[in-house]
C-alpha cells in the first residue's frame, strides 16, 4: 500500500486531518479518496462563496469535539 501512496496526487504532502465540505452535500465526489481515508469530515450547509471565518471556526469546533480513532474502535 505504501508504494501506491507514493504515486498518487499530493503524495509529497501529509494526509489531511480535516475535510470541510460546503454546500450541504454529504459526499466526497471522488475528491482525494486515498488521502482522506482517516480524515474527519465536516459538512456545512453554506455555499463556498459565503464560507467565512465563522463557518471555519464552526468546523474547527466540530473537529475539536471528535475522538480520532484512525480506523480503530
Amino acid at each position: 500500500m505504501k508504494k501506491i501512496g507514493e504515486h498518487i496526487q499530493l503524495a509529497d504532502l501529509p494526509p489531511p486531518d480535516l475535510l470541510i465540505r460546503t454546500s450541504g452535500e454529504e459526499r466526497l465526489s471522488n475528491f482525494l479518496l486515498w488521502q482522506t481515508a482517516y480524515s474527519e469530515f465536516v459538512f456545512l450547509p453554506v455555499l463556498w462563496p459565503d464560507f467565512d471565518k465563522t463557518h471555519f471556526d464552526e468546523a474547527l469546533s466540530v473537529y475539536h469535539g471528535r475522538q480520532r480513532r484512525y480506523g480503530g474502535r
